[in-house]
């Protein structure tokens, strides 16, 4: 009896596993039909992706099946991504090449800038030089006229000093062995000639000779023009005669001397 009573809880405890067992097969089954379900609405939305591979496999004619063709536009996908990576890439590089364009060109910008300016102080420099070069010229050709005149002036003197030194020596007969050069010896004889005194009277009284007063005057204009006198009254004078042409004395002509 105890036998028995254990046969049947036994019998019963395994009952109640395999129902519970079926239960759980139940539960698995009804997921599974489920997933089956959705599985097949899934399928069925890509029913005509399916289709349109196969059209594509057909038409391309070059793959054994769909899978081998994905492969290759797998690949090709692959591919396309490299070169993308490297066009980003390069589009990086070039847009820094483009910044360090511009700052290059900014730079080159301001460097010609700063070389117009010094090449406009150059200019104007230039322009002042030139006129300091206009200026001195100027000046020199002043200078140079200035010099003519008083060769000129000298040279009147000194033919003056000589006819004087010759009408002096002549008319009070000093005799005399002074180079017709030599100025100042002229001026030196005709100051300690005999008779220098008298000539000042007379030139005061105008009672030499034409010659001797004409030689005389060029000596006073030629001391005026070189020592112009204070303002004043002037002493009354006969007409000066000039003194770049020689004087005569009994017709012949005194030569003037050489430069």
């Amino acid at each position: 009896q105890e036998r028995a009573q254990w046969r049947g809880r036994a019998d019963r405890e395994r009952a109640a596993g395999q129902g519970a067992e079926a239960a759980r097969l139940r539960q698995e089954l009804e997921g599974l039909l489920r997933r089956r379900e959705r599985l097949d609405r899934r399928l069925r939305s890509l029913r005509r992706f399916h289709d349109y591979l196969w059209a594509v496999l057909a038409k391309v004619g070059q793959f054994q099946d769909i899978p081998a063709m994905l492969a290759h536009f797998g690949a090709l996908v692959e591919v396309w991504a490299a070169l993308a990576q490297q066009a980003e890439a390069k589009q990086e590089q070039l847009a820094q090449g483009w910044a360090q364009l511009q700052q290059q060109q900014e730079g080159a910008g301001n460097e010609l800038l700063h070389t117009q300016d010094e090449l406009a102080q150059l200019h104007a420099r230039l322009e002042a030089a030139h006129q300091a070069v206009l200026q001195e010229e100027s000046h020199w050709a002043q200078i140079q006229s200035r010099a003519a005149q008083k060769t000129l002036m000298l040279g009147q003197i000194k033919l003056a000093v000589l006819n004087l030194f010759q009408l002096t020596t002549e008319q009070l007969q000093v005799p005399t062995d002074v180079a017709l050069e030599d100025t100042k010896a002229q001026l030196e004889v005709v100051s300690i000639s005999p008779g220098w005194g008298d000539i000042h009277v007379a030139v005061a009284s105008r009672s030499l000779c034409p010659q001797v007063l004409l030689c005389i005057q060029d000596l006073a204009e030629i001391s005026t023009e070189l020592c112009p006198r204070q303002p004043g009254p002037c002493p009354p004078h006969s007409p000066s005669a000039t003194s770049m042409h020689p004087l005569h004395l009994g017709g012949a002509g005194v030569s003037p001397i050489k430069e």
